[in-house]
Formats: structure tokens, sequence, C-alpha cells
């Protein structure tokens, strides 16, 4: 993760290119032709996630759903059912606000030989896409963050997090997916003829049966699919980082046939095939040359944000988290007439989980 780096950029700083100093020759030497950035990592989090949604009002937001709630009775000629009123639920979002100065002096201006402002507001505006982005894949993936407040209580969630746990406001306030525990009288929602017991069984934080650095399991991805199922809810995307994707591709160079001894005991290294007979995705991999985009009817999507012992599979037709944008990244001007000099940007919103059946998350230990 990028760091800040405080403190203005001046002619006094002189020295060596050390740690310390050395940093006032590269604002004075010409280096226009020589500057080159770096590839700008993309992850349309809110594409993705969320549906933004603009308030005028400040503080925590309140987003309130309807939960099954009514039920069919016989009745009896002459006589009427039963009165029954909607049950509902309510999700507290917390919206905070998130600034950055840009440290750009009139001096520096008039010292630079390239355009100082230019590129300090183009690096200002990539900052806050990675801020952005790296703030929704926190939430999104139960990891714990001081700096964003993620987590549950700044660590991260896990196989073990009681429901309870994930909506204390207090101790969580952007939330999280189903965790141990659910009950109907929480987040969790009678569906179709799946008990309470199943429903709860099927929480969305569940350990990879493989350990290490972006190890995949087949049999783990199609097991989430079926949990996702239990709550009416379909995979449509599985969220994997280039690490996962490695191994991913390693399972598609194998020809030889897979056994259902293979897949019993699990191997370091996360190349498991899951014994059901016609589960096994690879066929159709090998005829094409490798990945193709999907598996098991899921758009894979490889990104270097996604950490390397997390995937996560996600309904995308309804979208699991809510964006609450109270005011949109804005220049507060500290000294009029001047610009950018003095001047600082920030921005009011709020991030929290509330769809939590929408969403599995596969965790392997490092």
């Amino acid at each position: 993760m990028v760091e800040a780096t405080t403190g203005l950029l001046t002619t006094l700083n002189t020295g060596s290119y050390a740690n310390t100093g050395g940093t006032g020759e590269r604002v004075l030497i010409d280096y226009k032709d020589a500057i080159m950035d770096y590839k700008v990592t993309d992850l349309p989090v809110m594409q993705f996630f969320a549906d933004p949604m603009t308030t005028d009002t400040g503080g925590n937001i309140d987003i309130t759903f309807a939960k099954p709630s009514m039920a069919m009775e016989q009745i009896d000629e002459g006589t009427t059912p039963a009165y029954q009123h909607t049950k509902l639920r309510s999700e507290r979002v917390a919206v905070k606000e998130w600034g950055l100065a840009v440290g750009v002096t009139r001096r520096m201006i008039e010292d630079s030989r390239f355009n100082e402002v230019e590129m300090a507001l183009n690096e200002a505006r990539r900052a806050v896409d990675r801020h952005m982005t790296q703030h929704v894949v926190n939430v999104i993936f139960g990891i714990g963050s001081a700096t964003f407040g993620t987590g549950i209580s700044n660590v991260s969630i896990d196989e073990s997090s009681a429901e309870s746990a994930i909506v204390n406001f207090s101790n969580c306030p952007n939330g999280g997916f189903l965790g141990t525990s659910a009950t109907f009288d929480g987040r969790l929602d009678d569906y179709a003829n799946q008990g309470e017991t199943i429903l709860a069984a099927a929480d969305s934080y569940n350990v990879d049966t493989v350990t290490g650095i972006g190890a995949i399991s087949l049999t783990d991805i199609s097991a989430a699919i079926t949990r996702m199922s239990k709550h009416g809810f379909g995979a449509t995307h599985l969220f994997i980082s280039p690490a996962h994707y490695e191994n991913l591709l390693k399972m598609a160079d194998f020809t030889t046939v897979f056994s259902a001894a293979m897949s019993a005991t699990p191997v370091t290294g996360g190349n498991v095939m899951p014994s059901a007979a016609g589960s096994g995705p690879l066929g159709n991999m090998l005829q094409t040359g490798g990945l193709v985009g999907q598996l098991y009817g899921l758009n894979v999507v490889v990104n270097p944000w996604v950490p390397q012992t997390r995937m996560g599979m996600f309904d995308l037709s309804v979208k699991p988290m809510a964006y609450v944008e109270r005011r949109p990244l804005t220049v507060e001007e500290a000294n009029p007439g001047f610009g950018i000099i003095g001047s600082y940007m920030s921005m009011r919103y709020g991030l929290k989980i509330v769809r939590p059946e929408a969403g599995q998350i596969i965790i392997s230990a490092a």
C-alpha cells in the first residue's frame, strides 16, 4: 500500500539522494522527458459492488430493508384472517470525511522547470483512486485495518467471527457477510424450503482446504456456490489474485486423468479437483488452450488488489455493498486567489455490506 509522503518539496532540501534530504534537485532539474508514470492498477470497485447513493443529510445514514414476514393461513367461512405486518431490518452506514493536502508552494511553481502543479494534481487523483479501491477491497474481503477502520476492531473477519460481532456497529462499522451463529432475528432471512439450521451453516467466511499464498481449491469454489444458492443467490463473479491465477493455470496444464483419490486428500499448493462426477471444469479449459474467463459459470476477475490469501465469490446481479456519498471530492481553497497553494481536497462518504447473503469469502492460511 502506498504511504503518504509528508512535508513540502522545496529548494532548501539539498544533499544526496539518500533516505534523508536530496529532494530539491529533483524539482529544479528538468526531467520532463524522462518522467515515467506507473501504470495505474484499476479495479472499478463501485461498478462491481455498489450502486452509489447521494444524500443531503449529514452524519450516519440508515438504510431499511424488508424481511420475509407474512404467511397465508386457512380461514373458515365468515371469518377474517389475522392481521400481519412487515418485518424490517436497518443498516446504519457511517459517513466520514477523508482529505488530502497537496504540498505545492509558490516557490515550487517558480523554480520548477516542469509543471509541478499538474504532476501534484495527477498524483492526488491517483491517490484518491487507490484509497477508494483499498477501502472497498478491505470491506468486501473483511480485511482489518486501523487506517480504514475495517474488520472487527481493526482485525480481519475470518471463519471464527460470530454474526453478533459483525453486526456490532461500534466494533464493525463497515459490516461484513454472514458470520457464524446467524439467526432469523438478525440478518438471516428464511428462504424457500431451507431451514434455519441449514441457512445458518451456510455462512460466508470459510477456510480453504489447502494452504499457502494463492492456494486455490476447486472443491472449495463449488462448495461456496452451493452455500450461496441455499440463500437464493446465484454466484456470478469470482475475484482472485495473480497468485491464485497462477495456481489455476497450473491446474489447466495437467493433461493426466484426475482420480477421486487425488481429490480426496488436499495437497500443499492448492491444486485440488472436486470428487463429484462431472464437476471438473478443466476439460473445456484444455480444449481452448487455457483459462477462458469462466469457471463453473463464474466470470473470473484477476486483480492485484485482491488479497493473496482470500478469494471472493459474489452475486453481482444485486449490489452487496452500499456506498453513500454525502459530498463528492471538492477542493477547499485555504488562500483565495492562490489556487492550489495551501489548499486541500476532501470528501465525505460511507461504506457498508448490506446484502450479507450475496458473498462468500474463501480464506487460506499463508
